[in-house]
C-alpha cells in the first residue's frame, strides 16, 4: 500500500470546538501519524503520515470536522513521505 504525507490548513469555526482532539482520535483509528494545531490566524494546521486511503479518510473528514465546527475551506498540500513520526500529537 502506498505512503502519503500532507499538511492541511482548515479555515473556519476550528479552534474551541474539540477539532484538534477529535482529529488525534480519528488518526490514532485509522493508524495515521503526524500532528495537529492551533494557529495564531484562526485556522487548525496538521501533517499527516499513513497509508494513501487512510490519509485521504482523515482529509474527508476534516472538511466537516467534529459536529460543533464550522469548516469553510481545508487547504491541501502534498509533501513527500518520509515516515518521521511514530503518533499522533496535538502541539500546544
Amino acid at each position: 500500500m502506498s505512503k502519503r504525507r500532507i499538511r492541511i490548513f482548515v479555515t473556519g469555526k476550528v479552534q474551541g470546538v474539540f477539532f484538534r482532539q477529535t482529529l488525534k482520535v480519528m488518526a490514532i483509528k485509522h493508524d495515521v501519524s503526524g500532528w495537529v494545531k492551533n494557529l495564531n490566524d484562526g485556522r487548525v494546521e496538521a501533517v499527516l503520515e499513513g497509508d494513501e486511503e487512510k490519509v485521504t479518510r482523515l482529509v474527508e473528514w476534516s472538511h466537516g470536522g467534529p459536529a460543533s465546527a464550522r469548516v469553510e475551506d481545508v487547504e491541501i498540500r502534498n509533501e513527500k513521505f518520509i515516515g518521521e513520526f511514530s503518533k499522533f500529537d496535538v502541539l500546544y
